[in-house]
Parts: C-alpha cells; structure tokens; sequence
C-alpha cells in the first residue's frame, strides 16, 4: 500500500476511534437526581379524617353509578368534543413534535449543495462547470448536553399527557356536576310550581271567606303576598336552569338549545350515588392523579435543564467534513476527482461575563419551584380527597334529616290548610306551614344534589375520570382518533 494511503487509512482509523469516544462520554449527566416523594413530602399510610367504605367505584366510569342517561351521554360527547380538552391534545402534539427535533442532535447535520458556471466574454470558455458537494458535522455529546435535552422533552411529553388526562378529569367532574345542577334545578321549579298551585289555592279560600264575612281582608293581602313572592322566584330558576344548560352545551362542544330541551324531555329526579366509597391508600391515589404525575413530570425536566445548562461551562467537540467534485463540459468525468476534508474542534469557554453562569441558577431556581409545586400537588390532593370524602358523609346525614323535616312540614302544611278551610286557625298560622313545606322541600333537593356533587368530588379527588391505562406518551391521541 503506499504511504499516502497508508496515512489515510490511518487518519480515518482514529477519527473513528475518536468519535467512539466522545460518544461514550455523552453517558456523563450533570442534571441532579430526581427526589423521591417521601423524601420531599410525608405522604401518610392511611386516611385520617375520611373513612373508607365497602363500595368499590370504577374510576375511569364512575359517573355510571350515577344512572343517570344524560350524565352518560354529555360525558362521553365532552370527552370528545370539548374544546379545552382539544386545545390540550394540540399542546401534546406540540411536545412530541419538539422531542423528534431534539433527539435529531444526535445524529450528524448534512447538506448537499450543486452547482452550474458558465464564463462569458470574448475569450471565456464555452464548457459548462458543473459541480457537486455535501458538508457534514456531528455533535460529540461529551458531558450529556444533547441527552440531558432529550430526557427534558421526553419529561415535557409526560407532563403534556398527565396534564391532558387532568384536563379530562375535571371536565368530566364539571359536565356531571352540572347535569346534576340541572336536575336539582329542575326540581326546584316543580317544587315551586307545586306550592303556587296551592297558594293560589289559598288564596282563593282567603277571599270567600274574606266575601263571607268571616276574616278581615288582611288575610286575602298576606294570601297575595305569598303567592306572588313563589311566583317570582319561578323566573329565577328557569332562568338559572337556561344558564346551567347552555354551561353543558360549552363543555361538550356544541351551541345552546340542545341540552335545555332535553332537560326539559326527559325529566329525572337528582342522581343518587353509591354509599360507603372504598378508597385507596393515599399512596395509591397520588399514584393514580395525573395532575401530581404532571408535576413531578416538570420537576424532572426542569432538573434536565439544570444539567444542560452546567454543560455550556465545559468543553464542545465537533466534527466537520466536505466532500466535493466538478467537471467541464463531460458530464461523464464528474465523479473522476472527488475531494473532501474532515476536520475536528474542541472549543471551551473561558469568559461570559456570568452569561452561563446566570443561565444555570436560573434553571436551578425554575426547578426549585417546580419541586415546590409538585409538593403543593401532592398536599392538594391529600386535602380534596379528605375533605370530599368527609362532605359526602355528612351530605348522606342531612339528606336523611331533611327527609323527615320535610314528611313532617308536609303533613303539617295538610292539616293548617283543613283547620283554615274549617276556621279552627288564622291564616298566620297556614302561612308559617306553608312557608316550612317550601323551604323543607327546597332544602331536601339542594341536600341531594350537594350529595351528588360530594361523591363526583371524590370519584375526582381519588384520580377518577380519566383513563390511566392509555399513559402519558401520547396513546390518548389513537384513542381519541386523532393524528400524533
């Protein structure tokens, strides 16, 4: 072999073997470890104020337990049609998007690059000049830049998923809360329409024996009053149960109209949930809610940055090369002489003025507030789930109370109303009776539907409401038949 080729051959040898290197020490990592949670916060073994049932709930359907049709049906339109639900989906496909850019550093840059001259002048060549060429570089990941990125984006794809699957759990919560709204609304305006009924009732009862002599006219005015006092409250409500409606038909993704109809077709009484939920331990919990998952997602890739960041301070290797060739006139000899050079730098930072240095504290003070915000999750889940599952317990003992408030104020709005017709009482006392029934029974639906809402309260706080098994790597978006 000649020399020169033998110097070649050799010269190639060890770039190779220098580029076998220096992709050996991008293994090196300068982000800090990720903590583990119960070293940043206490997370206790058992619940304290809640007490756990015998009922065990699907999480990821658990509004069925509700057996309500219309929770079901806006349910399942919101998880595909709500557009806060769409917009988060998009910002998924945007960090996807970012980790293919980013894990493309890895692999070397190339360019290829033609070209055609032709002289002109008096004593200029007439041939052609055609040529050809590529430039190539390549990042040596010495102390981990490029996979310290890489692990950042892929953290940033988790805590897109995680947050889409929180997304998904509160919109559930909300589209069901509402239609249970709507239910004790509707209620209500039965309930009113009911005792304008009888108040009118009264009122006519109040103005013949008002002709007859036998009250004064005082207790036809106190008769009016009354009545005109359950008759204005009946706009209210329409009106409010009009707002809740059309509050559905945003969550699912469509105009208003729609859901007041049907609310008005297919009238229900308030759902009733299940007793005694059971509970998984809090550690359990904060496993399945993805809005701590999202945190801790953020801290990992805030802790990334951090050591991204620390790599700008150390040495960068690069590797370069060209190759070209051209010919004149036949296209034929183009590939004959073909030229190239390889060429590898090492460059290192010796003054910034604190520019990179500025940079590291900065990405060491985004991931302390990301810690502190994934301690603030795990709190704010610890806080719901208790309190929630405490609110349902009371809400099943002041519907029960209610209930035989309401029995009572109801046999007593029967008997003051014969004891008037008969003259045994004034009106003041039917009033009083009737005025108890009204706020009785008004009481009793409000107590339901705060019992519904209770127990979607927990089903949420529990990390109910989204689909845990899809995970955070963008397998929401084949569900949801959308592209990635």
């Amino acid at each position: 072999m000649p020399l020169q080729g033998t110097l070649a051959a050799s010269s190639t040898a060890r770039l190779a073997a220098l580029a076998a290197a220096l992709s050996l020490a991008g293994c090196t990592s300068l982000a800090p470890e990720p903590p583990r949670m119960a070293s940043v916060q206490p997370v206790p073994e058992s619940w304290v104020l809640a007490e756990p049932g015998n009922t065990a709930i699907p999480l990821d359907r658990y509004w069925v337990m509700l057996s309500d049709p219309l929770v079901e049906e806006y349910v399942a339109q919101a998880r595909t049609d709500n557009l806060d639900i769409a917009q988060a989906v998009a910002r998924l496909r945007a960090a996807r998007a970012v980790l293919r850019q980013v894990r493309a550093d890895r692999l070397p840059t190339v360019t290829a690059s033609g070209g055609a001259q032709r002289d002109v002048g008096d004593f200029a060549n007439s041939d052609v000049l055609v040529s050809l060429g590529a430039d190539a570089s390549w990042e040596a990941d010495l102390w981990g830049r490029i996979d310290g990125s890489i692990d950042a984006a892929e953290s940033d794809v988790a805590a897109a998923g995680y947050s889409l699957g929180d997304l998904e759990r509160v919109i559930v919560a909300q589209v069901a809360g509402q239609v249970v709204n709507a239910r004790a609304l509707a209620a209500q305006l039965a309930i009113a329409r009911d005792t304008l009924a009888n108040q009118e009732d009264n009122l006519q009862i109040a103005r013949w024996r008002n002709q007859a002599g036998l009250v004064s006219s005082l207790d036809v005015e106190q008769a009016r009053t009354q009545r005109a006092q359950t008759a204005a409250a009946i706009p209210q409500l329409e009106s409010n149960l009009v707002a809740v409606a059309n509050a559905i038909s945003t969550l699912i993704g469509e105009p208003p109209g729609r859901v007041y109809q049907a609310l008005l077709a297919a009238p229900a009484a308030v759902p009733v949930p299940p007793p005694d939920v059971a509970m998984a331990v809090p550690a359990d919990t904060l496993r399945r809610r993805p809005d701590v998952s999202a945190a801790e997602a953020r801290l990992a890739a805030d802790l990334d940055r951090v050591g991204v960041a620390r790599t700008q301070l150390l040495p960068l290797a690069r590797l370069s090369g060209t190759i070209g060739t051209s010919a004149r006139g036949d296209l034929g000899s183009l590939f004959d002489i073909v030229t190239g050079n390889i060429f590898a730098s090492l460059s290192q930072l010796i003054f910034d003025g604190g520019r990179v240095r500025g940079r590291i504290e900065s990405a060491e003070a985004v991931a302390d507030g990301s810690l502190a915000a994934w301690r603030q999750s795990i709190l704010a889940a610890l806080e719901e789930v208790e309190s929630a599952a405490v609110d349902l317990e009371t809400s099943d003992a002041r519907v029960a109370a209610l209930a035989e408030a309401r029995e009572g104020a109801q046999n007593a709005a029967v008997l003051a109303r014969s004891q008037y017709q008969a003259g045994l009482i004034d009106f003041q006392t039917l009033l009083v009776a009737e005025s108890q029934l009204l706020s009785t029974r008004t009481a009793e639906v409000n107590a339901q539907g705060s019992r519904a809402l209770a127990f979607i309260a927990l089903a949420r706080a529990l990390g109910g409401g989204w689909s845990a098994a899809a995970g955070a790597d963008g397998d929401e978006l084949a569900a949801r038949g959308l592209p990635e």
